[in-house]
């Protein structure tokens, strides 16, 4: 049994490895966003429309946001898209953001997401890198604009 389980890792890690996306587009990327620290996963469903999920987790909670982005080239640089979208989050406040903000509400959060950026491919290697910024307003739980969200991300393309 355990050689048919190695035999069956070994075989689906040969496949990935094949199946990386080297030139200068990708169907699918995984990886992190440095602000304010999440797992992203893209995934384009045409040329130029991708869904994105994202899983942040801090000592102030989790948030799950979903992200549908329409790309568009910039002419002359091969690789490089610029993105615009939107989306929604829902999310859990911890015990340590009520502690932080005694007059805040706790519990869950709800709310919607916008999305501008860019996405850049890097050819020869598996690698995606994007730049963006996340505006969202939290309607149920703390009601709140958050304009800061947003940053580097760098993900490994399939």
């Amino acid at each position: 049994m355990k050689k048919i389980v190695l035999l069956t890792l070994i075989i689906f890690a040969a496949n990935a490895a094949m199946s990386q996306s080297t030139g200068s587009t990708y169907k699918t990327a995984l990886g992190v966003k440095v602000y304010p620290g999440a797992i992203s996963i893209k995934h384009f469903t045409k040329s130029n429309v991708a869904l994105e999920g994202l899983g942040y987790i801090s000592n102030d909670g989790f948030r799950l946001t979903g992200l549908y982005e329409y790309h568009g080239d910039f002419t002359g640089v091969e690789g490089l898209k610029w993105y615009i979208g939107g989306g929604a989050h829902l999310g859990v406040w911890s015990d340590n953001w009520r502690n932080r903000y005694p007059t805040r509400n706790d519990g869950l959060a709800i709310g919607v997401d916008g999305v501008l950026g860019v996405d850049y491919k890097i050819k020869g290697a598996p690698l995606n890198l994007s730049f963006d910024w996340q505006p969202s307003f939290n309607f149920i739980g703390y009601n709140y604009f958050e304009g800061g969200w947003g940053g580097i991300g760098i993900r490994y393309t399939f």
